[in-house]
């Protein structure tokens, strides 16, 4: 497609380490990957990095705060590694750091943020604007930052596309923008495509349609987010490709929808449907290795964690049809919080700069994750990763996990298809939603129904 680079030879290392430990977690996953990533990646030099004075930032420290899948401590020791100055992560769940945001904005320098968080970031003024002149790799951001389209496609405006929440007219300002302009709200680092997991070894068929989540065939064996500004976007596709409720916006409900969602849910749990709603990747890994949960709304990194416990586990391929079904997409990005100056904030700089230099792109692929510039995260990929993870094509050798273990055989591919395929097929993205406070507290009401 136009949009990726040509195929040529990768530079990474053949030697893999394999991580310890039978029961990887959402971090330990990542924890792992960066065992694998740091021996596989070897030590491919990052060019043009610092370009400020080494004397002058070896003292700085970059604080970057976000959610666990994000923000990677070994992200961070490799930037440290590479730009000469600390970088170090903190995670929070994401109603924490959204938190941690708004109340204690000088105890962050680098906020992680979806669109979402982007914009209320930007209306609550805690957030400084991106020179877009300064971001080395602007012109080789994909088109769905820049133009919010990829491949010729319109991407999905239900919800908070990241096209939508990435620009401002000025540093300062405290609404967003449509369109490029020379100041970003954030930079987009990490995002992917979401749908349902399942064990085809207990369900014996595929699964493309979020309505199998109802289906009653897996009456006290399903499961569901309990986030709620996701969870309920989950539901809504559920509840869409079933046909029993119609939305306007599944990402931005009125209070109809929002009381028809809910009242759905609640009459579902009571009915015995779920076994469980899950809030961790922990809890997602254990319920469906367990057999607990055989079907439910899921991450990437949790399938390949059950994966790499040798038991089969699938990510639905639920491509648009009929104007129902899609993926729901998601992007995390780095903002500046104001108060950085002077020679921290040209630190950040670096830091952001680096980001997207490859290293990082390299090692979220792994676990099924893309970078916004996939030319320079392929320089990190061997050619069979690459055809794997990104074309889509049936895997030429072995693929590794990020701990090293072989995940999949040659001859797989990966669910839903190429990149192109899944990102194109986003039917929603997560959101702040108008009637947000209503719909936390119509959440809550299912939760304790």
């Amino acid at each position: 497609m136009a949009v990726l680079p040509p195929s040529k030879s990768s530079k990474r290392s053949k030697t893999v380490e394999k991580g310890a430990g039978t029961d990887p977690t959402r971090r330990k996953v990542l924890k792992g990957a960066a065992a694998a990533a740091g021996a596989v990646v070897g030590t491919k030099a990052l060019g043009g990095f610092p370009t400020i004075w080494a004397q002058e930032i070896k003292d700085i420290e970059l604080r970057h705060v976000g959610v666990s899948y994000s923000v990677v401590k070994a992200i961070g020791d490799q930037a440290s590694k590479d730009l000469g100055f600390k970088v170090t992560m903190q995670n929070l769940d994401t109603s924490a750091a959204i938190n941690r945001f708004i109340t204690q904005p000088d105890s962050v320098d680098i906020a992680d943020v979806e669109g979402w968080q982007a914009k209320l970031a930007t209306r609550r003024g805690v957030i400084q604007g991106i020179e877009v002149a300064k971001i080395k790799q602007f012109d080789n951001i994909l088109p769905i930052f820049t133009k919010g389209e990829l491949d010729g496609n319109v991407v999905s405006r239900q919800g908070i596309s990241p096209y939508q929440a990435m620009y401002i007219e000025e540093p300062d300002s405290r609404e967003l923008h449509e369109g490029v302009t020379e100041w970003a709200t954030f930079l987009p680092q990490v995002y992917n495509a979401d749908s349902i997991g399942y064990r085809p070894d207990l369900i014996g068929r595929d699964i493309t349609e979020w309505k199998e989540l109802l289906n009653p065939e897996f009456k006290g064996k399903a499961a569901i987010l309990d986030v709620p500004a996701i969870g309920i976007m989950d539901a809504a596709l559920c509840f869409e490709s079933a046909g029993m409720i119609q939305y306007g916006n599944k990402g931005n409900m009125t209070r109809d929808e929002i009381d028809k969602t809910i009242e759905a849910l609640i009459a579902l749990k009571r009915d015995g449907h779920f076994r469980a709603t899950w809030t961790t990747f922990d809890q997602s890994v254990q319920l469906m290795a367990a057999g607990e949960v055989i079907i439910q709304s899921m991450w990437s990194p949790a399938v390949a964690a059950v994966r790499v416990k040798d038991i089969p586990c699938v990510y639905a391929p639920v491509n648009k049809k009929d104007g129902k079904e899609g993926y729901r997409g998601w992007c995390n990005g780095m903002a500046l919080m104001g108060h950085l100056e002077g020679k921290k904030l040209e630190a950040a700089y670096e830091y952001l700069n680096w980001y997207l230099s490859g290293w990082q792109g390299g090692f979220v692929a792994r676990y099924g994750y893309y970078s916004p510039v996939p030319s320079t995260a392929k320089e990190y990929l061997t050619p069979a990763e690459w055809e794997y993870w990104y074309e889509g094509k049936p895997a030429s050798e072995v693929i590794l996990d990020p701990y090293g273990v072989p995940m999949e055989q040659p001859g797989a591919k990966r669910d839903g298809g190429s990149f192109v395929e899944r990102v194109t097929n986003i039917s929603c993205w997560n959101t702040l939603m108008d009637e947000a406070q209503y719909m936390n507290k119509r959440w809550n009401d299912f939760k304790v129904a």
